[in-house]
């Protein structure tokens, strides 16, 4: 089954958006409540309420005098918000997450409709809202829809992110006996970094692409409002429409690096049957104050989930070697491997062999070599151009394919300098 998120962006009229408004801050204080509650039960008992324990005390909160508002939210949206709470205390648990915060008004807003929304005539209708949602819908729909989020950015605009499932479409059932099936095109190895965004190679030449730094660009205009911001009056209206000011020049930032990543991954998924990156440790990487901005403005963790799906959808393959792998401190043409490489040594020379090597695209080169071995070795039909593998080389990696395309209307490790 293949699912699929397509972003629209929504225009409710004014009547839908006191609507909408309503129903977030029903879904809003029910997962405050229900949080409240999971915390208190868990200090007096040691145990955690499961979703069908929270889900019993909204019939009575409905007929409470003071919570009878309730009633009027759709009721699967305050079931999807249970669900939610207690998938994100389940990701806390298992430590893939951190604790499940209290929400507030103020920021974006989100609920979720599990079922029941159809598309008519090209715009949404949403059970509870009365009268068809206007929207802006850039794609096809396909498939059947699963979920859909509906949510309001800081700026105040409306977007509803649909959830498609399908079958994989041109993909036939895998037979016992039967050979992988690949796609035709090239294998790139991607060295991701901070200087350039990636280092690229086919085996035949190395590109590099720049990184476009979407915050530092803005930083001085955002410095500027955001100054002004503070001293607007808190609570005042004066404050709230310049709120909204600064709120938009976050969301260009956020859509100029959308717009690059998207961009990017599908000039190299358009001509390509494999792409092979490192598997980086993102988080981990932040603790560095001195690059963490840099870091987390990149967006290298976005990026490869969109070379995945991408490349999930052509039939390629995304593959993540591992993050210790000594991509930069091993030669590419006779495997000696260095044993220290500065940050600052951007060049140098092998003492084995005398090559000369740029140190961003060297690494490039061994990341697809990697890749390349453990694609023979998975039993991959892959047409190798460019270049010999050596099957001597790396360390525990990773095949990797992300489960849900997201589709906009442009809405960890090591990096080049620190690998």
């Amino acid at each position: 089954m293949l699912h699929k998120a397509v972003l629209v962006r929504l225009y409710p009229s004014e009547e839908q958006k006191i609507q909408l408004a309503q129903t977030f801050g029903c879904a809003r204080w029910w997962w405050n409540h229900a949080l409240n509650k999971s915390i208190e039960t868990y200090k007096e008992t040691g145990k955690g309420l499961s979703r069908l324990a929270l889900n019993a005390f909204l019939p009575t909160l409905k007929k409470a005098e003071d919570t009878i508002w309730l009633a009027d939210c759709y009721s699967q949206v305050l079931q999807a918000t249970t669900l939610n709470l207690t998938t994100a205390y389940k990701n806390f648990f298992e430590k893939r997450a951190g604790f499940p915060k209290f929400k507030s008004k103020h920021g974006k807003q989100s609920i979720q409709y599990p079922q029941n929304v159809k598309i008519v005539n090209g715009n949404v209708k949403l059970p509870g809202i009365i009268g068809i949602v206007k929207a802006k819908i850039h794609r096809l729909i396909e498939g059947k829809i699963k979920t859909v989020t509906v949510s309001k950015t800081p700026s105040g605009k409306y977007f509803a992110s649909i959830l498609t499932v399908s079958v994989a479409g041109g993909q036939r059932p895998t037979v016992e006996g039967d050979k992988p099936e690949s796609a035709e095109g090239k294998i790139y190895g991607i060295d991701l970094g901070l200087k350039h965004f990636a280092v690229v190679t086919d085996g035949e030449k190395v590109s590099k692409y720049d990184n476009p730094r979407h915050i530092a660009k803005h930083e001085k205009n955002l410095k500027r409002k955001q100054k002004k911001l503070a001293r607007k009056q808190k609570g005042s209206n004066s404050r709230n429409r310049y709120r909204k000011i600064v709120a938009k020049v976050y969301e260009r930032v956020s859509n100029s690096r959308q717009d690059f990543l998207h961009k990017l991954s599908y000039k190299l998924v358009s001509d390509s049957q494999a792409v092979i990156v490192e598997n980086l440790h993102v988080k981990g990487m932040v603790h560095n104050h001195k690059l963490a901005k840099s870091i987390s403005d990149a967006g290298w963790g976005r990026f490869t989930n969109f070379l995945a799906y991408k490349l999930e959808r052509k039939g390629g393959k995304l593959v993540e070697i591992d993050r210790w792998f000594p991509s930069s401190k091993l030669c590419s043409n006779c495997f000696y491997q260095m044993i220290e490489m500065p940050l600052n040594l951007r060049e140098w020379t092998c003492p084995h062999c005398n090559t000369h090597h740029d140190r961003d695209g060297n690494a490039a080169i061994n990341i697809r070599a990697e890749g390349i071995r453990m694609l023979k070795a998975e039993g991959s039909a892959v047409s190798v151009v460019g270049g010999e593998v050596s099957p001597k080389l790396g360390r525990k990696s990773k095949l990797r394919h992300s489960p849900v395309i997201t589709e906009a209307n442009t809405v960890l490790g090591t990096p080049s300098q620190c690998g």
